[in-house]
């Protein structure tokens, strides 16, 4: 269960040995001047980050999923920010590598694989994020090309990434609403701008911005897998990949507040011990370890799902949902273990706290996960004669 070849044992390696030699070093300094680790991200990109989800012939470093989760979960250990510089670009590796066309394969993985082109994917919107059925971005034939107007928001990487999964209305008309949902696949160019970088609580170092589209030319052939109507299916599919990362995200943050308060209860004493020999810190501690083992296990399970070619949205939003409501909890006690400490920019506490969120809303909120989660449930277990509205 959760095997790993050699190689990608030491893949993981080599990535903790980075993040322990290169990141965590200088993490807090980056991180609260909210600047961009430009010669982080180089690193990566020599490392072959950027190619885990990218196959052969393409790539050369293309691993399992469940690989590419603890490669995730250590970037997150020293900076999720990292973690999150990555992210959406392998969804959209994912994306092209399962959907493409032979011609958009060859044309985007290979630059892809080795970090030269950096890929986002673009989904919410000013007016909501969770239904994505509802959006207003559409993009209308025009003779030989699409014309595509609309805006998104809080995506991710958007001035770093050459190239853009875009969700967008290519039949506005259409019913049900999903058969009308395309993926294009945009580079930059006349009639899009990158807006604004939006504000956040923490996150920091990486950009997240809106994005406009007025007037936008795309050629036909930009469709994700050459045929209109198919996107919002395509996107599903490549979110159980975008779940189980922020899922591994959590766990980064969740296992480097537990190791920080581990060492800190250990060195600070009170009352003449120290203070993890004190019941309702040594309860905290214990809680910790437990929620993260658990989430890992989540995780590592929707992973191997996944690498097994099963449908596994149920189990990767049961790992997000799970891991991320674990990494805030544990981010909290972690707080609360450092006392003023925690509380204190000099440690790093405050960062995971302030960090940690972002997985409960990104990729989709907890309550969409819930819903997700349900539906499956009783879709898996249906009861025969039962109502299916």
């Amino acid at each position: 269960m959760f095997t790993l070849s050699d190689e990608e044992r030491a893949i993981v390696e080599v990535v903790a040995d980075f993040v322990d030699k290169e990141v965590r070093p200088v993490a807090r300094d980056l991180e609260h001047a909210d600047a961009y680790p430009a010669h982080l991200i180089d690193r990566m990109k020599g490392l072959g980050v950027f190619g885990l989800a990218v196959p052969e012939p393409y790539g050369d470093v293309g691993v399992s999923k469940t690989c590419y989760a603890l490669v995730t979960e250590e970037l997150a250990r020293g900076w999720m920010t990292l973690a999150g510089a990555f992210g959406g670009h392998t969804v959209v590796s994912h994306l092209l590598a399962v959907y493409g066309t032979e011609e958009q394969k060859a044309r985007y993985l290979p630059r892809m694989a080795t970090g030269e082109l950096r890929a986002t994917m673009a989904l919410t919107e000013p007016s909501g994020g969770s239904d994505l059925q509802a959006m207003g971005t559409t993009a209308r034939r025009d003779g030989a090309r699409y014309r595509v107007d609309g805006a998104k928001m809080w995506i991710t990487n958007a001035r770093t990434s050459g190239l853009i999964a875009l969700m967008c209305k290519t039949d506005p008309a259409a019913s049900p609403r999903h058969r009308g949902i395309s993926i294009l696949l945009v580079e930059k160019g006349p009639g899009l701008t990158v807006s604004r970088d939006l504000p956040k609580l923490g996150y920091k170092g990486v950009e997240s911005c809106e994005l406009s589209f007025d007037g936008y030319e795309a050629p036909l052939d930009a469709v994700l897998g050459g045929e209109e109507g198919r996107g919002f299916a395509q996107m599903m599919r490549g979110l159980e990949v975008g779940r189980i990362q922020v899922a591994a995200r959590a766990l980064g943050v969740g296992r480097a507040a537990l190791e920080d308060s581990l060492r800190y209860a250990q060195q600070r004493e009170a009352f003449g011990r120290p203070i993890w020999q004190h019941q309702s810190i040594g309860n905290y501690l214990a809680d910790m370890a437990t929620q993260l083992r658990a989430a890992r296990l989540l995780t590592l399970d929707a992973a191997e799902r996944l690498d097994a070619g099963e449908r596994c949205d149920m189990e990767a939003g049961m790992a997000k949902l799970y891991a991320s409501e674990a990494a805030m909890q544990i981010a909290l006690n972690a707080v609360r273990i450092h006392g003023a400490a925690g509380y204190s920019t000099e440690f790093d506490v405050e960062r995971y706290f302030r960090d940690a969120p972002l997985m409960i809303v990104g990729e989709g909120t907890n309550e969409i996960q819930r819903n997700v989660i349900v539906r499956q449930l009783v879709e898996r277990h249906r009861v025969r004669g039962a109502d299916r509205a």
